[in-house]
């Protein structure tokens, strides 16, 4: 039995206050069932999401998009992060990639939009962070 099996075993002793092995056994395979629900695919997915947002650029202009609620231009953007040309679509590009932001060319322009995923990410950190 591993650490963790033993581990869970305890702790559903505890619980139940007395612990057959087909209680763990039936724990396990809930628990199973859980993992799988999440697929390789989904995590995956939403790790690149996460990734998009974890470095203060990209989340600025994330930031920024949201907060604007209208598409901006890329020389609008340029004047909110101090990164270069190239670093800036780069950036760009990365929230572009994770469904954070979409861009369209309006004549010799290139614009920005948040997305409704980058939007309700934004939400859901606006309602997770309390004022100290």
């Amino acid at each position: 039995m591993t650490q963790a099996t033993e581990r869970l075993e305890r702790y559903l002793d505890d619980e139940l206050e007395e612990c057959r092995s087909e209680d763990v056994e039936c724990r396990l395979d809930e628990l199973g069932a859980l993992e799988t629900t999440l697929g390789d695919a989904r995590v995956s997915a939403e790790l690149d999401v996460l990734s998009a947002l974890a470095n203060e650029t990209r989340y600025t202009l994330v930031r920024v998009l949201v907060a604007a609620g209208e598409e901006l231009c890329v020389c609008e953007l340029h004047a909110v992060v101090d990164v270069t040309e190239s670093g800036l679509s780069h950036a760009l590009s990365a929230l572009a990639d994770a469904g954070l932001v979409e861009g369209r060319k309006d004549g010799r322009w290139k614009k920005y939009r948040a997305t409704n995923r980058a939007v309700a990410l934004v939400t859901v950190l606006d309602g997770s962070v309390t004022d100290a």
